[in-house]
Order: C-alpha cells, then sequence, then structure tokens
C-alpha cells in the first residue's frame, strides 16, 4: 500500500518505530524487550497475526502520519490534528448496554440508562469487531492507565482501526512510562473498536446498526456501528463507576477537581453550561481534572490522562487555557477548518455543535501532575443554572439536602438551545450523569454523604442562572459574582456568614458575601430581586412541582429525611 513502511525493515531497535518480518508488530515497546511477549493474547482474541500489521503503543508522530494519509486528516495551523468521525458526532445512549451476567447482574441498575444484553449476543458481537480488524491493514493497539492512583488504577488496552482512535486515547488515558510498559502484563480491560463496521440489526436485541457494549465477566468493552471517539471515554468512565465502588469501596464522581495552594481539594458538579469547566479553572489553583474522579481513602484523583473540551465559540480571550493547549498531539473532532491557512473555525456548527478537543492534561499549565491529592475533599460544590430565576446563587446544604440535590442533579435548558423549547426546560440527570452510572444513584448518594460527614466536608449549591426573573426577564448571574462566591467558599470565609431560609425549597442563603460588599443582599435573596412577587411565588412553586415529580422515582431509595429535604409546597 502506497505509504506504508516497509514490512522487513531491520535495524536497531528504537523508540521511533521497530517492526521485525514475520512479527507484525511496530512501536516503541520493541525497545523493551516485549516483542513478541504479548503475541500470545492476540491470538488467543482471535487476531490473525500473520495477515494484520500490528501497531502498538506507536509515537504521536506516526498515528498522525497515518491518520494523514489514510483517513483525510489534515494538521492545524497551531499544530493539531484535524479528523472527522463520520455519521455519528455524539454518544448513542440509546445502543449502550451491560451485559446480563453472573458476576454482575446483582450490582447493575438495569432499565432504560443500562440495557441488558445476553452474554451470546455479546459473543457474536465481539467476533464480528474482531473478523473486521482482521481486515484491516494497520491495527492500532494503545496500552494506558484509568486511574492515577497506582493502588486503585486499571490497566486498559485498546485495539482499534483508526489512528484517531488510537491517539485519542493516547490523549485520554493515563499513558505509562517505559517501565510501566515494560511490566504492563494482561490489561485489566480491553476495548474492541470496530466502530467502522455496523452492527448486524437482524441480531436478537440489537435495535439499530450501532451497538456499545461491556461485559464485566469477559472484561472487554466492544464497539460496532459508530466512529465517535468519546464512546470509548464514557465506556472506560462507566466501567469504573462500576468497579470503584464494587471491587474498591471508592466513590466515583462525575466532576471536576481542584487543589488549593494549601492543599485543601474542592470538587465541582454540573451538567452542562453550569460552568463546571470555567469554576474549577482557577488560576489560583491547580487544577486536578475537568471531568472524571474518585474520592478514595488516599484521597482523590482523577480517572484520566487528558481532557475533551466542547470547541464551539472556543476563543483565546474566553478560555486561554483550553485554546493554548491546541498544538502538536491534541485532536481537534468534526472541527471545520480553513483550506488555506488551516485555520479551526470554532463558530462553525455545520458538522456538529458537539465539537471537541481532546489534549494530555499536562498541556494545562496549573494542571497538578500527578492528577491527585492526598487530601480529602473539603468542598463539595453542586452547579445548577436556574433558568426559572428562583434559586439562590449560592446556598450551604445539609447532609440530607445534599443527598436529595445529588440525585436530582438539576438544571435547565433554555429557549434557543434545541428546536421546540420555547420555555425554561428543567433537566434533572442523576448524580450530574445518569447516562454513565451503572448502579443504583441511591448507592452513590449514600456513599457521598458517608464520606462528606466523615471528613466534615461542606456543601455548597451555586446558581450560575437567571436572576431577578426568570429567562428572558431577568438577567444570568454575572460571571464575576460567582467567581467571588466560590472565592469566598475557598478562603472559608463563606461558612462564617450570616444565612436566611428561602421559602419554598428551604435553602440556607447567606445574607452577604464577605469581603464583597458589591454584592448585594437584593441579589442574593431571589425573592428581592423580583419587582413582582406574586409571579416569584408562582414560578417558585412550579420548579418546586417539577422537583417532587422528578424524585419521586428514587423516593423509596432513600430515608424519609432525604424525602423531606425537597421544596415545600
Amino acid at each position: 500500500m502506497p505509504g506504508r513502511q516497509s514490512p522487513h525493515r531491520t535495524g536497531t531497535p528504537g523508540r521511533n518505530g521497530f517492526e521485525e518480518q514475520g512479527s507484525h508488530l511496530d512501536g516503541p515497546e520493541a525497545s523493551y524487550g516485549l516483542l513478541g511477549k504479548d503475541l500470545g493474547f492476540f491470538s488467543s482474541a482471535g487476531f490473525d497475526m500473520d495477515k494484520i500489521h500490528l501497531k502498538r503503543n506507536a509515537p504521536v508522530a506516526q498515528l498522525y502520519e497515518d491518520a494523514v494519509k489514510f483517513e483525510g486528516a489534515v494538521i492545524s495551523a497551531s499544530g493539531a490534528l484535524i479528523n472527522f468521525s463520520g455519521k455519528k458526532t455524539g454518544r448513542s445512549p440509546k445502543d449502550k448496554r451491560i451485559v446480563q451476567e453472573e458476576t454482575s447482574k446483582d450490582d447493575i441498575w438495569w432499565g432504560p440508562v443500562n440495557l441488558a444484553m445476553d452474554e451470546h449476543t455479546f459473543e457474536i458481537n465481539r467476533e464480528r469487531a474482531i473478523d473486521f480488524l482482521n481486515t484491516r491493514e494497520n491495527v492500532y493497539v494503545f496500552d494506558g492507565f484509568a486511574g492515577w492512583d497506582p493502588k486503585y488504577r486499571i490497566k486498559v488496552r485498546v485495539i482499534c482501526a483508526r489512528a484517531y482512535h488510537a491517539l485519542f486515547m493516547h490523549n485520554m488515558l493515563i499513558r505509562p512510562t517505559a517501565k510501566e510498559l515494560e511490566e504492563f502484563g494482561e490489561p485489566d480491560f480491553t476495548i474492541y473498536n470496530a466502530g467502522q463496521f455496523p452492527a448486524n440489526r437482524f441480531t436478537a436485541g440489537m435495535t439499530s446498526s450501532t451497538s456499545v457494549e461491556v461485559n464485566f465477566k469477559r472484561k472487554e468493552m466492544v464497539i460496532l456501528g459508530t466512529e465517535y471517539a468519546g464512546e470509548m471515554k464514557k465506556g472506560i468512565f462507566s466501567v469504573m463507576h462500576y468497579l470503584q465502588p464494587v471491587k474498591f469501596g471508592n466513590l466515583s464522581l462525575h466532576s471536576s477537581a481542584n487543589e488549593g495552594p494549601n492543599g485543601d481539594v474542592s470538587l465541582f458538579f454540573g451538567l452542562s453550561g453550569t460552568g463546571k469547566t470555567t469554576l474549577s479553572a482557577d488560576p489560583a489553583r491547580s487544577l486536578i481534572g475537568d471531568d472524571e474522579h474518585v474520592w478514595a481513602d488516599t484521597g482523590v484523583f482523577n480517572i484520566e490522562g487528558g481532557c475533551y473540551a466542547k470547541c464551539v465559540g472556543l476563543n483565546a480571550e474566553k478560555e486561554p487555557d483550553i485554546y493554548n493547549a491546541i498544538r502538536f498531539g491534541s485532536i481537534l473532532e468534526n472541527v471545520t477548518y480553513d483550506y488555506a491557512t488551516r485555520e479551526p473555525n470554532y463558530e462553525d456548527t455545520g458538522i456538529t455543535e458537539n465539537t471537541r478537543c481532546a489534549y494530555p492534561i499536562e498541556y494545562i499549565n496549573n494542571a497538578k501532575i500527578p492528577c491527585m491529592s492526598s487530601a480529602q475533599p473539603t468542598n463539595v460544590i453542586y452547579l445548577t443554572c436556574d433558568a426559572f430565576g428562583v434559586l439562590p446563587p449560592v446556598s450551604l446544604l445539609t447532609s440530607e439536602q445534599a443527598q436529595y440535590w445529588f440525585l436530582s442533579g438539576y438544571t435547565s435548558k433554555t429557549p434557543g438551545t434545541e428546536d421546540g423549547i420555547t420555555e425554561p426546560s428543567p433537566t434533572f440527570s442523576t448524580c450530574f450523569g445518569a447516562p454513565f452510572l451503572t448502579l443504583h444513584p441511591s448507592r452513590y448518594a449514600t456513599m457521598l454523604a458517608k464520606r462528606m460527614a466523615e471528613q466534615g466536608s461542606k456543601c455548597w449549591l451555586v446558581n450560575t442562572g437567571w436572576t431577578g426573573g426568570a429567562f428572558g426577564v431577568g438577567k444570568r448571574c454575572p460571571l464575576k459574582v460567582t467567581r467571588s462566591i466560590i472565592d469566598a467558599i475557598h478562603d472559608g470565609s463563606l461558612a462564617k456568614a450570616e444565612y436566611v431560609t428561602s421559602p419554598v425549597f428551604n435553602l440556607a442563603t447567606p445574607t452577604s458575601i464577605p469581603g464583597n460588599p458589591e454584592v448585594s443582599s437584593t441579589l442574593l435573596d431571589p425573592s428581592k430581586a423580583w419587582a413582582d412577587r406574586a409571579a416569584f411565588d408562582a414560578q417558585n412553586e412550579k420548579l418546586a412541582k417539577m422537583f417532587d415529580t422528578a424524585f419521586a422515582r428514587y423516593a423509596a431509595d432513600c430515608s424519609p429525611e432525604v424525602v423531606a429535604a425537597g421544596p415545600k409546597l
């Protein structure tokens, strides 16, 4: 094939890649004495080692070269690789399944989030994926870790047919050192990504040509019918959502985390648009991670080795850290570009609004490497964007309220964000990440409450949404006000403020922000910020009823105290 290296290359094994005739193995592990050492794994998995050209842990430059030669990728003006995921430009939650088998079935939260698949169908799809990979000229392998704490991390092996996918997981997983790669051995979990090849929709249990499936007994994940790279990232997150609580007794979290100069750790939870990435990226604090973490007995650690940031509207002024991270080694996914200059067009949503960039976390200047802290979290911050305009900018939650709001996972969509939305639309995603949960939400909520009680962690609800009226009438809480609130949480002064109780939701709200007289008591008390008190009361009750309806599905699994922590009409 044009552009392919000679299959009979000889010479001294080195970090720039190596291939030996008959081995069909290429990559820097040759210099670690691994040539042929793990071939038994691939043979037993069903790979035809006489036909495929296996590229293991290939250098970033080689993955660039292959993506450009074979996949139509281009190199942007800043050095990032631009590539495209094809028809699927986001996750396919309706096609996500977990194999129902004896080792895990009693722990899984079965239902619309975790659809059941039988073992026989999994075997059919697994064989279909491997048969497809056996037809490829190049098969890429990346060995990495999920979890920065060596005590609790797992070894993950990714096998795929696209250089772009290999580079993506090279960025998103934790990259082993030369010694760790030499001692890697058998993986704890393996991803077979044959996303270019469809599932057979006539196979029992299949509803489309896409299937993303996890088998905890076999410790494997199979992807068919989607080339969206985020399926691999979130698939491993779902695996960690199972393994960390069940195997280790740790709490897995869909949150960002940072650490202050005194070693204090804060966790930030929030759904899309609430400011989780923006507020955790604090120049005065070190970033532990922006999306996936574990709260263990040893402290807090990031699951990932990189970041997967949204790119719509990205510019150097608003998000300088992310903007500057888009350089050689990063991937721009589904981002269009100027053909003449190769400058990315972050304003163009012609392909998708879900344009993304994946980059190693060390590309962020204030990242804490290793991405872990031995400190237990001092503050847990729930971020919500309330477009109804009735929640206070900040509230201090009780233990019962912390569980209630964690299970509710509330934010709101605003008119214009999706077709058909003409008024604020509430969104309730339990534990601030329902699509990735594998256990029942109450298990995570109970663990969170227990850890906060043991460590004396304070829990805050911060509303980055509207004040003085609902969307279209009021104004969004200024970012500088929200930042001053977060600063007061971190320096401990807000915990010492005077508090009053808000109506209906019964939230403890401060009357002032210590050290910041510019934040008025009217802004902190939504009932005073509205010109029409009767309209405020009506909107408050409207949202409260939505909470009651959304929480009903969890009430039977919660204590009466947690159920009572919700709004009271």
